[in-house]
């Protein structure tokens, strides 16, 4: 073999190996990672919200009426019309307001809430203290949550 030809061979072999080291070190997982907050939503009872919660809603007017609870500029939290009521949809929207993994600082509790008892800002405070009835109903139907 003369110098001409080694020289020509030489890059090759020496090319591949580094291919091949480089490689290694690209290999895909055998199962793509777990999503943020495991995969795992938050089912509610929609009979539950029925009896429980929807009762409190109407108790309180929260409703699209008036100022309240009409989406766009006045909140995330938009209803149907009390002239219109769609306990799916209203169902729909209340569940967005619930966090599924801290369940008691979900929206839905501490908007409402007195900000002396802890609540978040909210132009009316439907619940006095947590031990409010309605406040109890609302909370026990997040509690009655399932992870799945």
């Amino acid at each position: 073999m003369t110098r001409a030809q080694f020289h020509c061979r030489l890059p090759v072999p020496a090319a591949l190996t580094a291919v091949a080291v480089g490689m290694a070190g690209c290999v895909s997982p055998t199962a793509p990672p777990p999503p943020p907050g495991g995969g795992q939503r938050l089912v509610l009872s929609y009979a539950g919200y029925e009896s429980l919660v929807a009762p409190v809603i109407a108790r309180h007017g929260c409703d699209a009426g008036g100022d309240c609870h009409g989406g766009g500029i006045r909140g995330t939290l938009q209803l149907s019309p009390a002239t219109a009521k769609n306990g799916i949809y209203d169902f729909d929207q209340l569940v967005l307001q619930v966090n599924p993994v801290h369940r008691d600082s979900s929206a839905l509790l501490l908007r409402p809430l007195a900000d002396e008892e802890g609540g978040k800002p909210h132009p009316t405070k439907a619940f006095a203290t947590a031990a409010d009835s309605d406040y109890v109903a609302v909370r026990g139907w997040i509690q009655s949550g399932v992870l799945q």
